[in-house]
């Protein structure tokens, strides 16, 4: 849909993900002249609008009531209403619900503007000391189950460097299961608390990470991993791996012919070999049973 010059404006806005001087003239002037402003949580954010003596009145938008805000967000924004849309630290829609808001007021012709700001993902990347020119941004991993494996089997492939989010008390927890799939020498840089006081990066390999955070060292802070990419040179072509890739392709919407020869093109792989792969996905594994 054509955006319509008479409706109202959203505005991407980028905070601080730590340091409260890392935040732009021009956001700080965009969140004073909007008429609202849509936070993830409104107690943080209002922290940092005290600091910069915002009065702009807030409105909270997170992944719990997402369904009811969006509807009313949009009617705002299409009687004339300039929103902005923030997260608790760095840009919004990444890892977290702030897409669907975005893609509901591109179908309704609504403006959409970003005012970019600071990402851990890109300030980790660039203190890493990795080969980065092209890398791989994963957020979070699932938790658990097959959705996780299947995450991580991916990885396993994964000629580019890997940047991943992680929370604390899961930290070991996913060392433990990189280790598994990539290796316990594969390089990795951890970056905890960026742009805080506490701010560190610890460099060496995954095995060396789980050494070093054992149960004399308690993962504090917030971690954004930069995980170093696999040898091009000798592409995994493993069982798994082409598995766990089929099932990505026909998660996107693509049948399982179409993933098949899709697959077969990227590996030069025989079609007939990986058509059986596919096939095997619809079969339970005894251990199912």
């Amino acid at each position: 849909m054509e955006i319509d010059s008479k409706l109202g404006t959203l505005y991407i806005v980028g905070t601080p993900i730590g340091n409260l001087e890392d935040m732009t003239f021009r956001a700080v002037r965009i969140l004073q002249e909007v008429d609202a402003i849509a936070a993830e949580d409104t107690r943080h954010t209002g922290k940092l609008l005290h600091h910069f003596q915002i009065k702009t009145p807030q409105i909270s938008y997170h992944e719990h009531n997402r369904q009811q805000r969006i509807p009313e967000l949009v009617n705002r924004l299409a009687e004339g209403e300039a929103i902005a849309l923030v997260t608790d630290a760095g840009m919004p829609g990444i890892s977290d619900p702030g897409y669907e808001l975005v893609k509901a007021c591109l179908e309704n012709g609504i403006l959409v503007v970003p005012i970019p700001g600071p990402s851990a993902c890109i300030t980790a990347i660039s203190a890493a000391g990795l080969p980065a020119s092209r890398f791989t941004f994963e957020g979070f991993l699932p938790a658990k189950g097959k959705e996780r494996q299947q995450q991580l089997q991916e990885l396993k492939g994964e000629t580019r460097a890997m940047v991943l989010y992680e929370a604390p008390h899961r930290l070991r927890k996913t060392l433990r299961d990189l280790e598994k799939i990539l290796g316990g020498d594969r390089a990795l840089v951890l970056g905890r608390e960026l742009t805080k006081l506490h701010e560190e990066f610890w460099r060496g390999t995954i095995a060396e990470a789980i050494a070093h955070y054992g149960d004399n060292c308690q993962p504090k802070g917030e971690f954004t991993l930069v995980i170093d990419g696999g040898d091009r040179s000798t592409p995994d072509f493993s069982e798994e791996t082409l598995k766990a890739a089929l099932q990505n392709a026909i998660a996107q919407g693509l049948t399982r012919s179409e993933a098949t020869r899709q697959l077969a093109q990227e590996t030069d792989l025989p079609r007939r070999q990986i058509y059986q792969l596919a096939i095997a996905l619809d079969q339970p594994n005894a251990e199912d049973l």
